[in-house]
């Protein structure tokens, strides 16, 4: 039972099932007098070999509270499960929501992705590969993958090899599971947000600390130019002097939750409620 006025969880819901392995998320469902039929997929960092769903419980309670259903998902980390299952499982997880978007409460076209660092680049891949059989994974391909919307904090959006060396632990380990050669190269151009960004990419929201040592901010600043170069609508936040995982800090995980919801207000609007005769 859903107490009036406050976010309630619901743990563990299994999304799809790989390798006889059950994929879990977390949901996060609004009070249902503020529920405004808008779906937000979170995705957690940790250099695709770390984290986990509960990482972003903060941005679940604080968009569920402003009426978001939130969606915190996990997927396959390395070294056990190499490129593509990440992308595969995170695309599994959408088109879970938006197969059961009467069961969630939502308008299955009005569903936004948000994700932290790995999670971050995940989003942006997402956002930018609707449709590709390439990378289309299992589960539930019978509805689209696509996104109304991303935000992205210190996003990592160029994967190539030759930056193999200056990369975390967790991106060597990611560039590996690539392959060599033509095979390597290829994926590491697919796995790239900034390979697919351009005409009919999703409005798009990117935050990103000017002191990260682990994704330089430029990381970021060149996605913004090449959307931007493509006439799609795209902010970019720069926080001045900010390491990698910043929003860690309470405040700024308040300040980040809140630049996502000016975000969300103008790109995926709520659904207006009926008036209340009087």
């Amino acid at each position: 039972m859903s107490d009036l006025g406050r976010v309630t969880v619901r743990e563990g819901v299994v999304f799809h099932e790989v390798d006889a392995r059950p994929l879990l998320c977390d949901v996060y469902e609004p009070p249902e007098e503020r529920r405004n039929g808008v779906g937000v997929l979170l995705l957690h960092g940790g250099s695709w070999q770390n984290g986990d769903r509960t990482q972003l419980k903060g941005y679940g309670i604080l968009l569920g509270r402003e009426g978001y259903t939130c969606v915190a998902s996990e997927y396959r980390l390395l070294p056990d499960h190499g490129w593509p299952a990440q992308i595969h499982d995170v695309k599994a997880a959408l088109r879970w929501m938006r197969a059961s978007a009467a069961e969630l409460g939502i308008d299955p076209d009005r569903i936004a992705v948000e994700g932290n660092s790995a999670g971050a680049h995940l989003a942006l891949l997402l956002a930018g590969t609707a449709g590709m059989e390439e990378l289309a994974g299992t589960g539930h391909l019978e509805v689209s993958d696509e996104v109304a919307a991303v935000m992205a904090i210190y996003a990592p959006t160029v994967l190539t090899i030759p930056t193999g060396r200056a990369l975390t632990e967790g991106g060597e380990l990611m560039l590996r599971s690539f392959g060599e050669g033509d095979e390597g190269r290829r994926n590491a151009e697919l796995a790239s947000p900034l390979t697919h960004a351009g005409p009919g990419f999703p409005p798009t929201l990117l935050i990103h600390g000017t002191a990260d040592t682990v994704v330089p901010h430029r990381s970021s600043e060149v996605m913004y130019e090449a959307l931007t170069a493509a006439d799609v609508p795209v902010d970019l936040h720069l926080i001045a002097g900010q390491p990698h995982a910043f929003d860690a800090q309470p405040a700024f995980g308040r300040l980040c939750a809140a630049e996502m919801l000016v975000f969300l207000s103008r790109y995926v609007p709520a659904k207006a409620r009926a008036a209340t005769s009087i």
